[in-house]
């Protein structure tokens, strides 16, 4: 009995060690020149659909320096600044050493907001900041008065203006549909910055409103919020009530080319881990489509 068993042994050994050379071989001859994968290598990954980047709003409790940190740890390469992180009266040359810190970075600025423009004043603030900085976007807040004198910067400054929506409580854009009618007639380069999780918050469908003013959506707050109703909250990505594959689907359907910025709300002490999840689920979302 033990002579059989020894036996048995010894042939099963045998037969694995010849299956594990034979596999070595094959896998050898793979990796050698004029091997049958000599000539395939590896497929790079495709870029992905849509451009994402950091509302610094997410941050705010914050300095620009470990803010900068945090979006990179991330993995976002593109950043809106709020005025926590480059104030508003800021000199040039504090707006300049900013700059350069972003860029040392690694990472574009594009734009500057939610910025207040209600009255001249703030308009030309408003301007003056994002040209000096060098962003493209203004991420603003304005009122209807103050259109006709904004569409007039616009195209002294070649500076975008994204209208903010706000959801429940703002009478004027509440969200980019809402709102459509009231700058179809200005320059193109006036759109909206839609605020999905407040079109959500309204009562409204932010992928419907995304497809029928997809020509004036200029930039992306996106978030998922806990229900759609004015108490919904931010909360991480995949959480809440948001579609947010279909909201993927849209804005590459309608073929967006502005940026996705994530404006994560909740824990404003230490909003890290529900970003980093929230940026997780959108890659793996657009790897998936």
């Amino acid at each position: 009995m033990k002579h059989e068993e020894n036996r048995s042994r010894r042939e099963f050994l045998k037969s694995t060690g010849a299956a594990t050379a034979a596999g070595l071989a094959c896998l050898g001859a793979s990796l050698t020149p004029g091997g049958s994968d000599a000539a395939e290598p590896p497929a790079s990954k495709p870029p992905r659909p849509l451009r994402l980047a950091l509302a610094s709003y997410t941050l705010r409790k914050f300095d620009l320096d470990e803010t900068l940190a945090m979006t990179k740890r991330v993995g976002l390469d593109a950043i809106c600044l709020k005025s926590f992180h480059l104030p508003l009266n800021s000199s040039p040359e504090q707006i300049a050493a900013a700059v350069a810190k972003v860029k040392e970075a690694g990472i574009t600025l594009y734009g500057g907001g939610v910025i207040g423009m209600k009255n001249p004043e703030q308009v030309d603030l408003a301007f003056e900041y994002a040209k000096a900085a060098g962003m493209i976007k203004i991420i603003g807040a304005p009122s209807v008065e103050m259109l006709p004198l904004v569409n007039e910067k616009v195209r002294q400054y070649d500076i975008e203006v994204c209208i903010h929506n706000h959801g429940p409580g703002d009478s004027q854009f509440p969200t980019p549909e809402s709102g459509y009618e009231k700058i179809k007639q200005l320059d193109t380069r006036i759109g909206f910055c839609h605020d999905i999780g407040h079109t959500k918050r309204y009562g409204r469908d932010p992928v419907a409103e995304t497809r029928k003013c997809a020509d004036r959506i200029l930039d992306v707050h996106f978030k998922d919020v806990t229900e759609a109703a004015k108490q919904g909250h931010s909360t991480p990505c995949g959480r809440g009530v948001m579609d947010l594959p279909g909201m993927i689907r849209a804005l590459i359907d309608v073929d967006y080319q502005g940026y996705v910025s994530f404006e994560y709300e909740e824990h404003p002490d230490d909003p890290l881990p529900g970003l980093a999840e929230s940026v997780g689920y959108v890659r793996g979302v657009m790897d998936a489509l």
